[in-house]
């Protein structure tokens, strides 16, 4: 009866066990050991100018219970705005032996399936992983890559232009700032102008290669346009203040892909939630981490947007923002 106590006890994880129930030779050896993880992170900005959403990435895996210093060796790595640098990042990362890669942007994930077939990839924010064939299906994406999609494909950029038209009357053309080798910003110029003619409008595609054309495309778009879409990319993000102040001394009402833009003193911006994102890929790396295979796990699409708007900015540029947004915005800074 002891023998067969012991043993049901041992059976549940030794718990419960006494003094006056416990009978170490009657209970097996056992070694007791915690997986160590190593996940890589790729970054393609500056720490100083990447959004806050690293942070939440972070913090969702320790509330999973991976906690630097204990089970988790982080290795991150910085592409700073450069995106000729994230080939190099990837292998260095790959080489450090990593049980998960987690990086960020459609760029990001380019350089990281090139870098790895075997080692898993999350990436927590892409264009369209099937349209760039590094993915084979947003449910079955298969192979070594996962994470969430920014899920453009579903009308997005009707959005945006909708909003600019609401929030300016008789706007006619709508200029269009893009970094001309970023995938995501191409593809999204591209829907930009297909969906335009339907809404009664024009868009001109201006192009911004890098920090230093940024003077030279707000100038042609104040010239051609009567408001603007700016689409992100990581010059862009590293120089958020830099972008907002031009489209103010232009003054062009400024559409942003991301709400940053807004917290910097844009106009207005329309998109997924990143933090959730973000939070979404620390889940699909626990998952990795705990045996799930990148391939069997769907590529999500954002179901929650977000709208922001300025007020401070519109009264600047002598906007009345019509109710019709403001009982529909997420946030409004005053």
């Amino acid at each position: 009866m002891r023998r067969r106590r012991a043993l049901r006890i041992f059976a549940f994880g030794l718990a419960g066990l006494t003094a006056e129930t416990f009978d170490p030779r009657l209970v097996p050896a056992v070694e007791f050991t915690q997986k160590i993880a190593r996940v890589g992170f790729v970054d393609p900005n500056l720490p100083s100018t990447s959004p806050r959403y690293q942070t939440v990435f972070w913090e969702r895996l320790r509330d999973l219970g991976w906690v630097e210093g204990q089970n988790l060796v982080i290795e991150v790595r910085w592409a700073e705005g450069r995106y000729e640098r994230l080939p190099t990042l990837m292998a260095d990362v790959v080489a450090a032996k990593v049980d998960v890669l987690a990086t960020w942007s459609t760029p990001a994930a380019i350089a990281a399936k090139n870098a790895t077939s075997t080692i898993p990839i999350v990436d927590a924010v892409m264009a369209d992983p099937v349209g760039l064939g590094i993915a084979a299906s947003l449910a079955q994406p298969g192979g070594n890559l996962t994470g969430l999609s920014m899920g453009w494909d579903k009308g997005i950029a009707g959005k945006w232009l909708e909003l600019l038209q609401e929030m300016v009357p008789r706007l006619s053309t709508v200029a269009v700032i893009s970094e001309p080798d970023h995938p995501m910003n191409q593809d999204q110029a591209k829907r930009l102008e297909a969906i335009a003619p339907t809404r009664g409008i024009k868009v001109r595609i201006i192009e911004a290669r890098g920090p230093e054309g940024l003077n030279g495309a707000f100038d042609e778009a104040r010239r051609r346009a009567q408001a603007v879409v700016v689409l992100p990319d990581s010059n862009m993000i590293g120089h958020q203040r830099r972008v907002v102040a031009l489209a103010a001394a232009h003054r062009l009402p400024d559409m942003h892909v991301l709400r940053e833009f807004v917290d910097a003193g844009g106009l207005i911006a329309y998109a997924p939630d990143l933090a959730i994102m973000f939070q979404r890929a620390a889940d699909y790396v626990d998952k990795i981490l705990r045996g799930a295979r990148p391939g069997d796990l769907p590529i999500e699409q954002p179901t929650q947007y977000v709208l922001v708007v300025n007020l401070k900015t519109a009264k600047a540029l002598g906007i009345t923002v019509p109710e019709s947004i403001l009982v529909r915005a997420d946030e409004v800074i005053r």
